[in-house]
Order: structure tokens, then C-alpha cells, then sequence
């Protein structure tokens, strides 16, 4: 019996030690295909870290060679901390994190010898209360700073970098008399460190921000157009027997999140050099501007998606054959001037092709409001839904000219090629047909925004 019992109990001790192996293994061979997931998602992650990798070794070599270590004292270990804390994907957010770091050590290393140097003057009594009066009254204000929004925008980091410098050598000075030392060496570590993150970032396989932002616009741009095919063809052709895929169709809702990002992008792009087609001043901001365009067409598209997955809205086929050609050739030539300035965008070229498209959806567009004016249908309920369908395609129609007209800017803002701008069709004659579109009323995108808000 006993030893029954302890055969049992054996038994029972290596099953279980058998499932729990069996679920580490598990979890091991999740973790595997997570990490290989990541990498093959975005290769440039691996280079990314083996980058860092690099940056840190280099950077502790400060510690191995007695001479650099002399050179820079025991606070070397800052160097190591600037390059761990510093070093980012892009080489923008890099040399962003580094400006703001030295400029913030530099001016609160300055600021908080200073302090020490004039409170010294006032005798043992009075020196470590004026002192503390000063470190309230500095670091109160510098993090108060950090809720202005463009402050904490761009230089959140330095704020922080400054109230923790400043009163590192602030209080150090009270105790230890070569405070200027003590800063010197700080800040020569932090220069060191930043200059290594930022020359291994920029000269070992970079990856720009700016580059990742400019295609970033134009996939959301090229995204639009595919939905704007998608819903001619599948709302009004449907009877014909075309369809797209509804994978490729929603892909435009990626655009209605894009606001962070892009702002993100755009800071991170203003601290990189000329790169590539990206000269010296090129126009970040304005990428923003096509973003914000491209986001109010992408509400439009939301309320019209409605149309193709409510089957309570669908028109009558009397009512979609007589308005069927006009709708769905605005749609398609829409969709290929989306896709045209796509491509243009890409290529920081003036969108030729666009232009046409542009000129046959406009025509198409004035016919559709003539056909809706003269309708025999009025009385009819029916004819409600579609008023609004037709409105929301002359205004998606409207947001899609304000796109041409601000790459048409960008285009002559970036000044890549200057026989690119004696085109045909100027920048000036753009905008100002899409001023023309801009007068005309944007409420259902505002009731988009909105609801989406929501």
C-alpha cells in the first residue's frame, strides 16, 4: 500500500513536471515567432539594436583606457547613460534628444554655478537659504514650462534634462568646492556621449524620419483613392458585376489616425541635415497641411462608407440608374488623381497627370447638380439619401482638389528642380481652383469629425 502510494505520488510529480515543461516550451516558441515577427515586420529594428549595441560599446571605452578615463573623471559613467537615453530609431529624434540634452546641461550647468557663485557671497547664515529660494523658485517655473504645449512638444525632454542638471551642481557646489569641475565634466561626458549616439545614427545604415513621413502622407493619400475606387464600383457597378476588395477598401480609416504620428515625424525631420531628395529647408510643415486635407476627406469617406454596410440607406435602382455614370465616374476619376498625386508626391514631382482627372470629375461633378436640380423624383423619400450621397461626393470631390493644390505648393516649396516649376500648370493656377472648391460648405465633414470624435 505504501509503496503503491509513492509510486503514485511519483507518478503524478513527473506529470506534472511534464506540463510545465511542456508549457515553458510553448511560451518559448511564442516568444520566437513574436521576436521573429517583429524583425520581419520591420527589419530596420534589428539594425536598430544592434546599432545601439555598438554605440554602448564604443562609448565605454571611456572606462577601459586609463588616459580617456583621466581625461573625463569618474562621471564618465554620463556618457554611457546620454547614449542609452539618447539614442532613438530616427536619426531626427536622435539629434533631437541630443540638441535638447546638451543645450539643457549646458545652460542649467551655467545657471546653477551661477547661483552657487552669487549666494557664496552672502555669508554661511544666509548662503544655503538664498540657494534654496533659487532652486524652488528655477525648478518650479522650468516644470510649469513643460505644460505649455509647444514647449512640451519639442522640448519636454530639455526641461526635464534642465531642472535635474541644475540642481545636481547647484547643491554639489554646496558641499564640494570644485563645482566648475564638476560641470565641466558633466556636460564634456554628455557631449561625448550625444556625439557618438548621433555619428554612429547617421553614418551606420540611417533611417530618417523625414524619408518615413514622406511616404507615410502618400500611402494615406494612395489609400483614399482605393477606397473612393472601391465604393464607385461597388455601390453603383455593383449591378455590372465589378467588385473590389474590402480589405484594400478600409484601408483609408488608417488616415483618420495618422495625427499623431505625423506631427511626430514632422519635429523629428526638422532636426535632420539634407538627405537623399530632401534638401536643406525642405518643407516638413507642409506635409502636415496635406495630412489635415487628407483627414477631412477620410471623414467624408467614413459617412459614405455607411452606404455599403447599411442596407436601410440603399437606393432604389430607378434612382441609381439615372445618377449611376455621373457618381461613379467622379468617384473613379477621383480616385486616379489620388492615386497620380500619390505618385507624384513620391517623386517630389508637380501631379501632371491629376490635372486631367481633376478637370473631367469637376465637369462630371457640375452635371450631377444639374441632374439633381431638375429630378422628377422630388416628393420622394427616397430622394433624401440621395441629396446627401450626391453632396458627400462633390465634397470629397473638393477635399481631393485642396490635396492637388497643396502638393502642387509642396512641390515648389522643396525646389528639387527648378524646370519642374515651368510646367504647364502652375502652383497659383491650382490654388486657385481650389479656392473656388474651398468656399463651398464643409458641414458633413464637420458632423464626421464629430461623430468619429465620438
Amino acid at each position: 500500500m505504501v509503496e503503491g502510494s509513492k509510486e503514485t505520488l511519483t507518478n503524478d510529480h513527473h506529470g506534472w513536471l511534464k506540463a510545465k515543461a511542456w508549457k515553458l516550451h510553448k511560451k518559448m516558441v511564442e516568444l520566437l515567432n513574436n521576436a521573429t515577427k517583429v524583425g520581419k515586420d520591420d527589419p530596420r529594428r534589428i539594425v536598430h539594436s544592434l546599432k545601439l549595441g555598438l554605440a554602448i560599446t564604443t562609448v565605454s571605452l571611456f572606462f577601459y583606457f586609463e588616459p580617456l578615463y583621466d581625461g573625463l573623471g569618474a562621471s564618465s559613467i554620463w556618457a554611457i547613460i546620454t547614449v542609452v537615453v539618447v539614442f532613438e530609431f530616427s536619426v531626427g529624434a536622435t539629434l533631437g534628444k541630443g540638441m535638447n540634452r546638451a543645450i539643457a546641461t549646458l545652460i542649467a550647468g551655467a545657471i546653477g554655478f551661477g547661483a552657487h557663485y552669487i549666494t557664496s557671497f552672502t555669508g554661511n547664515i544666509w548662503h544655503p537659504i538664498l540657494l534654496g529660494i533659487l532652486i524652488y523658485t528655477i525648478s518650479a517655473t522650468a516644470s510649469y514650462c513643460r505644460f505649455f504645449p509647444k514647449l512640451k512638444a519639442k522640448y519636454d525632454y530639455g526641461l526635464l534634462i534642465f531642472i535635474l542638471t541644475f540642481n545636481m551642481v547647484a547643491l554639489s557646489g554646496f558641499r564640494d568646492d570644485e563645482i566648475l569641475k564638476l560641470a565641466w565634466h558633466r556636460l564634456a561626458n554628455i557631449l561625448v556621449g550625444a556625439f557618438i549616439a548621433v555619428a554612429i545614427c547617421i553614418f551606420v545604415r540611417p533611417v530618417w524620419a523625414g524619408a518615413d513621413l514622406h511616404q507615410f502622407v502618400a500611402t494615406n493619400i494612395e489609400n483614399l483613392g482605393t477606397f473612393l475606387e472601391g465604393f464607385g464600383i461597388e455601390y453603383f457597378g455593383a449591378c455590372q458585376g465589378e467588385m473590389v476588395g474590402g480589405g484594400n477598401v478600409m484601408k483609408y480609416r488608417s488616415v483618420l489616425c495618422s495625427k499623431q504620428n505625423e506631427e511626430a515625424l514632422a519635429y523629428q525631420a526638422t532636426w535632420e541635415p539634407p538627405h537623399g531628395k530632401f534638401r536643406l529647408c525642405h518643407p516638413w510643415k507642409q506635409y502636415q497641411k496635406i495630412g489635415t486635407l487628407s483627414r477631412d476627406c477620410a471623414y467624408c469617406f467614413e459617412i459614405l462608407n455607411l452606404y455599403l454596410n447599411t442596407d436601410q440607406i440603399q437606393l432604389p435602382l430607378e434612382i441609381q440608374r439615372q445618377y449611376q455614370e455621373q457618381c461613379v465616374q467622379v468617384c473613379i476619376e477621383s480616385s486616379k488623381a489620388l492615386k497620380a498625386m500619390a505618385k507624384a508626391l513620391r517623386d517630389i514631382v508637380p501631379p501632371a497627370l491629376a490635372k486631367s482627372h481633376i478637370e473631367i470629375a469637376k465637369k462630371t461633378a457640375g452635371e450631377l447638380k444639374l441632374l439633381l436640380a431638375s429630378s422628377h423624383f422630388h416628393g420622394d423619400m427616397n430622394m433624401v439619401s440621395t441629396t446627401t450621397l450626391i453632396l458627400l461626393l462633390i465634397d470629397s470631390f473638393s477635399c481631393v482638389e485642396k490635396i492637388v493644390d497643396s502638393i502642387h505648393e509642396l512641390v515648389s516649396l522643396a525646389r528639387l528642380n527648378t524646370a519642374l516649376q515651368k510646367s504647364d500648370v502652375t502652383p497659383t493656377e491650382q490654388k486657385g481652383s481650389g479656392d473656388k472648391a474651398s468656399s463651398q460648405p464643409h458641414h458633413i465633414v464637420t458632423i464626421a469629425q464629430s461623430q468619429f470624435a465620438e
